[in-house]
Parts: structure tokens; sequence; C-alpha cells
């Protein structure tokens, strides 16, 4: 398969445009499109809708898409295995990240990892929402569950243990819960699409969880730093990773709720990239450097 009339389909996916991708390939339009026309002959399958106006992906092409990001990334490190080529580390990385944990902590050290490696840029895609690493085309991504899926592989970043908290001023006004059958009475606020886990005392029996079953929930989110926000305001009692919340805590703004209780939790918090991906550097030096930066011991717990 064409691999330049691959890297040529990804570059205009991402620009839409193909005189664009085609100059920054060194390439006349015409020259661009009969590329294209071609790796769409090879492929069987028109990869863009061409107008007058503008270009658009197809189904086909969107499907195509991480395929063709891999296959470019599996020549790459074919080279470089062979020291053949520009070793160097470059490109543009696609990460995927909860919001809340890059605000805090990925963000802030953004500049240090550019100066370190100033040919490799970053597209970041920063949500709450778990993103598909395959379909998205991503990279790389972070993760704060247990990882599962089989296509994937993970390096362990840190630990990500669960406390609940509440405000102060709520306690202040609402009591504080002693024994967890108290929650039942407390406003309490939960992710959207969070499930209950146990509440663990050492030496007891526990059958208790959080959310506690049949209460109803008063406030559900789906974002993590939202629900700080609404925890440290007074909302009510939450959930909350501690890397999110210890600052709030050391400040006194948040206050442990039931902390002779652990929260049952296999998470952690995982870089993530496909099984079928080939390592490349890009890849290899942003884990190495979260890892030193973030990871063992985490940052919040130094």
């Amino acid at each position: 398969m064409d691999t330049e009339g691959i890297q040529l389909f990804v570059m205009a996916a991402d620009m839409l445009n193909i005189s664009a991708a085609g100059r920054q390939l060194g390439l006349a339009p015409a020259v661009a499109s009969a590329r294209l026309s071609k790796l769409e002959k090879q492929i069987g399958a028109d990869l863009l809708h061409r107008s007058t106006r503008k270009i658009s992906l197809s189904l086909e092409g969107a499907e195509f898409l991480p395929y063709a990001r891999e296959i470019l990334a599996q020549e790459d490190a074919a080279r470089a295995a062979l020291g053949h080529g520009n070793v160097g580390v470059s490109g543009t990385l696609r990460f995927s990240a909860s919001s809340t944990f890059a605000q805090l902590y990925i963000a802030p050290i953004l500049p240090e990892f550019l100066l370190r490696y100033p040919d490799v840029n970053l597209e970041l895609k920063l949500s709450d929402t778990q993103m598909n690493l395959i379909e998205g085309g991503f990279d790389l991504a972070l993760r704060n569950y247990a990882i599962e899926d089989s296509s994937l592989r993970a390096r362990k970043l840190a630990d990500d243990k669960r406390i609940l908290c509440a405000s102060a001023d709520y306690l202040a006004h609402h009591g504080t819960p002693t024994t967890p059958e108290d929650l039942a009475e407390h406003q309490l606020m939960t992710f959207m699409s969070g499930t209950s886990r146990r509440l663990l005392k050492e030496g007891e029996e526990s059958a208790y969880t959080f959310p506690p079953a049949g209460v109803k929930k008063r406030v559900m989110c789906d974002d993590g730093a939202s629900m700080k926000i609404a925890t440290t305001a007074g909302v009510g009692i939450a959930m909350n990773s501690f890397w999110s919340v210890h600052k709030e805590i050391e400040d006194g703004l948040l206050v442990r709720v039931l902390p002779e209780y652990e929260i049952e939790d296999q998470s952690a918090i995982w870089l993530v990239y496909p099984k079928s991906n080939v390592l490349t550097a890009k890849v290899r030096v942003f884990i190495d450097f979260l890892l030193e930066k973030i990871g063992d011991p985490p940052i919040w717990q130094a």
C-alpha cells in the first residue's frame, strides 16, 4: 500500500483540505488529488467527499483513519529500529485524558515537555467522558479505572484512592456521619455513570456501600472538576479521588467523612495505548515524562 498516499490522506483528513495537505508534502494540487485517487482505488472506497467548496470524511474514511495513523506509526518505528531515516523524537501525539486530571497535573507540566521535545506536537482531547482509543485514532490515553479491554496495553501511573468528603460548612449544618447508616440522612452527590462501591473497615464484615442501596442521590454529575467545586461549596457528601481533593483536605475546605472506612476499588491511573500499535518514540517519551513528573510516588502523596 502507498504509505505516501496514506500520509497525504491523514493530513488531508486533519486539515480538511487536500491542496493544503499536498503543499505540506511538496505536492502540486493536481498531483495530491491524483495520489489520493490512487489510494482510494487501491482500497476500493471513497475516503473523502469532495465538492467545489469543501471536503469531508466519508464513512469509510472515518473508519480507515485510525488504521492509517497506525500504519504510519509502524513505518516510522520500523525505520528507527533499522537505523534509517530521522530517529529523533517528532510528530503529533494524540492524547486523551480526564479533563479534571489534566487541568491539575498535565497542563502545568506541558511547557517543560515541549521544551525537551521541540519537534513533538500535542493534540489533546480532554473530557471526563471516556473516548474509544482505536476508533478515535489516539496514540495514548489516561484512564482511571481497572483495565479489562484485551485490545489495550497499559502502564500504571499511580494508585487512585477514593475518599468520602464534604465541606466543613455542610457538616456544621447537617451533622457528621459516624456510621455508614447515617449516610441515608444526608444529601449525596455521585457520578452519573458511577457504580456503588463497598465501604470496608478492618475487622468488620461490611455490607455497606456508597451510595447506599435504595437511597436517592440528590445530585448526579458527569464532570470531576464540577463535582469537587460543588462538594466544596456545600452541596453534600461525595466520593472523590484523593488526587482531586487533597489540597482542599489539607486547607480544611473539605473534610473526610467516615475516614475509618476504605472504599473498595480496583481503579488506578493508567496510561493506555492500543495493543496493535507500535510504541513509537513520541509515545514512549511522553509516558516516561508523565511517570517522572507525576508517578511513583504520586506527587499528591509527596
